[in-house]
């Protein structure tokens, strides 16, 4: 399958040669370090000279990785949904999208604990610049969405992933997980792109296009951090847009957006996976017969499920009651939950910027706002 070299992470036969090429880069050393903070550097080295496969690195090297994370800025990872999948097969995780590597990694570390097929991931290649960067997603099953093209190449290039995506799920019985629009919420407004789901289509030998979602099997994903590690690296794009200026992204900016991730205090985080979409395909069938109004619906049908099961936490609740002067929540917090958030505003914003305060306090309440909208009840 020559014609995916340009975006597919490695082959199993390709591992090996791979994780010599990087054994002695620093950053390796660094991740490696971090993960086994007790193991002697030959140790480690000489493990991943025995390693051979994506799902052993995955599993003997990343898993950890992801251990020391949790342990060292968060206070755990929850999950929910995960009974409702069945082991051995793929599923298209669509999900909201907070984190550029967390939001991955924490779902394929959920779907190993519950003996699920992992994840072969979207990630823009305007993130893995750097070489050892490329190395390390493609080491993790990351495959590339091409960034930055011409009309006429992002075209080419979507038929391509949506073919890639197409092939991993029905002939590699690999699940897969893309966003559900490109780049990371900012603002707090999870929505889903149908751009996206044309994308998706685009491989689709269907007569039906809704009959093709149907055999991939969509599964909704929410995931919600208590504390956006990244929040006070999102507010420049945030005060930009703001003020109708376009955006250009400092030098290094994703990977300090990907350290920052890694490394910030994140709290509590939560993950659902929905069941899988079927009756709510078949109803959109029945009620359309416009394919473009049913990609609408669909996407409509994905943001329902995203919304009505993200987890909120006492940070929504309170950045709610600050924006709308209330106290409509205060029995979902406590006094120290909300000086504490208090403190963070306070050392991430200035306060004699009022765009910025309400970008900030709007990336933590909009998710109430969406639950209410949806919902009215929370």
């Amino acid at each position: 399958m020559q014609k995916f070299d340009a975006i597919r992470p490695f082959y199993d036969s390709e591992i090996n040669e791979a994780l010599q090429d990087v054994i002695h880069h620093p950053m390796m050393k660094a991740l490696m370090n971090f993960s086994f903070p007790d193991v002697a550097d030959e140790v480690w080295k000489e493990q991943l000279r025995k390693t051979h496969s994506i799902r052993d690195f995955q599993c003997n090297f990343i898993y950890q990785s992801v251990q020391k994370v949790l342990e060292k800025s968060s206070e755990g990872l929850t999950t929910s949904g995960f009974e409702n999948l069945e082991p051995n097969t793929s599923y298209l995780f669509i999900s909201n999208h907070r984190d550029i590597l967390l939001d991955t990694t924490l779902l394929n570390a959920a779907l190993f604990e519950h003996g699920l097929v992992m994840t072969a991931s979207a990630i823009g290649d305007n993130l893995v610049k750097k070489s050892f960067l490329k190395i390390l997603a493609k080491l993790n099953r990351n495959f590339l969405v091409q960034r930055g093209l011409t009309p006429r190449e992002m075209l080419q290039s979507s038929k391509l992933l949506s073919e890639y995506i197409g092939h991993l799920l029905l002939h590699e019985n690999r699940s897969v997980w893309i966003a559900q629009r490109e780049g990371r919420t900012k603002d707090g407004n999870d929505a889903t792109n149908p751009g996206v789901l044309k994308m998706l289509g685009m491989a689709s030998d269907e007569k039906n296009l809704m009959d093709y979602f149907k055999k991939i099997k969509i599964v909704p994903v929410s995931i919600s951090y208590e504390y956006d590690p990244t929040d006070a690296l999102k507010m420049p794009q945030l005060m930009a847009e703001a003020n109708n200026e376009v955006y250009i992204k400092e030098k290094n900016e994703d990977f300090m957006t990907i350290l920052s991730g890694a490394l910030g205090q994140k709290k509590r985080i939560h993950i659902h996976v929905g069941k899988v979409l079927d009756t709510e395909i078949d109803a959109i069938i029945a009620e359309n017969d416009n394919s473009n109004k049913q990609i609408v619906a669909l996407a409509q049908v994905i943001d329902d499920a995203i919304l009505s099961n993200y987890k909120l936490w006492p940070t929504n609740y309170i950045a709610y009651d600050i924006v709308n002067k209330t106290n409509t929540y205060s029995h979902l917090y406590t006094e120290n939950e909300k000086s504490l958030f208090g403190r963070r505003l306070e050392m991430r914003i200035d306060h004699d910027n009022p765009v910025a305060l309400e970008g900030f306090l709007a990336m933590y309440a909009n998710p109430v706002v969406n639950k209410l909208k949806y919902h009215n009840v929370i």
